[in-house]
């Protein structure tokens, strides 16, 4: 899985908006298998046009440090694109430091929001919300 710097990286390589979403569309083939029992109601993510499910498990570290690890899965290919994109940005960090992240920010090095249908723009939200929410009942 990359990390968030090198897709940034990799995004600002692309020079037009179908290479970018063909980039986004590979990033999504690369996530790990989403079993089949984590397909749920209480993993999928409402308000998003497509199939979304996001699963988080939490470790504690040796220094008792609590991470988040997500995983997740969607039935359309930008979408587990997208999914990809969360993962590295939000996958294997502590509580605090997901709710301190700005995805405005990142997202608008991408340049997805004009780029995104609105329902994909609510999907991709959605799950942001789903991510924080997760970090939430962790603090």
């Amino acid at each position: 899985m990359e990390k968030i710097d090198e897709i940034l990286e990799n995004m600002e390589f692309l020079d037009n908006w179908e290479d970018k979403y063909k980039y986004i569309i590979e990033l999504g083939q690369g996530l790990d298998i989403l079993p089949d029992d984590l397909k749920n109601a209480q993993t999928k993510v409402n308000g998003c046009v497509s199939q979304v499910w996001l699963h988080s498990t939490v470790t504690d570290s040796t220094t008792n440090e609590k991470y988040i690890k997500f995983v997740g899965d969607s039935d359309a290919f930008i979408v587990k694109g997208l999914i990809a994109i969360l993962i590295a940005l939000y996958s294997d960090k502590k509580p605090d430091e997901i709710l301190d992240i700005k995805h405005e920010n990142i997202f608008a090095k991408f340049g997805l929001e004009s780029h995104l249908s609105p329902q994909r723009s609510n999907g991709l939200l959605s799950m942001i919300e789903r991510i924080k929410s997760d970090a939430m009942r962790e603090v």
